[in-house]
């Protein structure tokens, strides 16, 4: 790895330690923490927008390997769909001041334009789902994805806010997903106690 590659990643991994310590740290603030000089942090990310942008896509790459490996661990949509979300807020909790930052920083679109491949997974699972009568939403595949993407943002702002113990919130997540594609009470309850146990 290059000196400007280690650079590069020092500089990413102190902004996201200081921006989730304090969301109106400065680049003179990371460039301190990360022991470099203001012109080096300027030299990889043009602005403080352009390091926020670095950091949620850094996000985005996690949040995708994690929906992909909770998919992974169940054939049935219901139970694929909570696992999925779960592992989705295991990674989305420790961004969630950053996703709040990012979303007075980078335009809400962008974040949804770097979210689409994991949504396009979604889809695929709720197409699923609906097709073999796991989902009885009323609401189109990619609708509902639409949806359990919101969910998350607000569970995440929930969990900002005081109201939601982050400890509960992947649990809410999937529940909260699982009833929204139509899954019948006593099934989310039963898919829930398993990922409790």
């Amino acid at each position: 790895m290059s000196r400007a590659d280690a650079n590069r990643r020092r500089i990413l991994e102190v902004a996201l330690a200081e921006l989730l310590r304090d969301p109106e740290a400065s680049m003179d603030q990371i460039a301190r923490a990360a022991g470099v000089v203001r012109r080096t942090v300027y030299g990889h990310f043009p602005s403080r927008d352009a390091l926020i942008g670095a950091l949620i896509d850094g996000a985005v790459e996690a949040v995708a390997a994690a929906h992909a490996s909770g998919r992974a661990r169940a054939d049935d949509p219901a139970e694929s769909l909570a696992h999925s979300m779960v592992a989705v807020w295991e990674i989305a909790d420790g961004y969630r001041l950053l996703v709040a930052l990012a979303q007075r920083s980078v335009a809400m679109e962008g974040i949804r334009q770097r979210l689409a491949p994991v949504r396009e997974q979604c889809v695929n699972v709720l197409q699923l789902g609906l097709e073999k009568g796991d989902f009885t939403s009323t609401l189109p595949p990619a609708a509902l994805a639409y949806v359990h993407e919101q969910q998350l943002f607000g569970l995440m702002e929930a969990v900002n806010d005081g109201l939601l113990d982050p400890k509960d919130a992947g649990l809410a997540a999937a529940s909260t997903a699982l009833l929204s594609a139509g899954v019948p009470a006593e099934r989310v309850r039963e898919i829930v106690a398993g990922l409790a146990r």
